[in-house]
């Protein structure tokens, strides 16, 4: 692997581990992110209760981490698909980029575990490993896409196929 293909394609992948390990610190802690939510909401409607406050922040928090495997699964099948040589199947690059994302969306939770102000959750992980799922179901759709101009050009060219 050259180094191009490495900054180009498992750069990012590595970037955004980067950003996963971070948001699992004291910094994107509910405790911390609640300042921003909280008077955002807030300004929005005045009236807005503590509770309604405290649902949203829960969903908001619960869509990050979904969208952040997405994102973490569409990385890795980048790095893998265009930046190597692997022959490998798409239904063994879909399982193996999904296998990978759970482990560390686990090891993210272990992590979580050990800083004061975060909790681990079982419940975060199935999220996780349902972002990783779209993430992949979309690289999957492109690929196809992709796949399926030249496989038409080659039977229009091959009349007896």
């Amino acid at each position: 692997m050259d180094v191009r293909n490495l900054l180009k394609y498992w750069l990012p992948a590595l970037i955004w581990l980067g950003v996963i390990f971070l948001a699992s610190t004291d910094l994107m802690s509910a405790e911390h992110t609640s300042r921003f939510l909280g008077p955002f909401l807030r300004w929005l409607k005045p009236d807005v209760t503590a509770d309604a406050i405290a649902k949203v922040q829960l969903f908001v928090r619960k869509v990050a981490h979904l969208t952040e495997y997405a994102i973490l699964a569409t990385l890795l099948w980048r790095a893998v698909y265009s930046g190597t040589n692997l022959k490998i199947k798409i239904s063994t690059l879909f399982v193996t980029v999904w296998a990978v994302s759970t482990l560390i969306a686990i090891a993210d939770e272990f992590h979580q575990s050990l800083v004061a102000s975060r909790t681990a959750s079982i419940g975060d992980v199935r999220i996780d490993m349902i972002g990783a799922v779209v993430g992949l179901l979309i690289c999957r759709s492109f690929t196809h896409r992709a796949l399926r101009p030249l496989t038409n050009r080659h039977r229009k060219s091959n009349k007896w196929a």
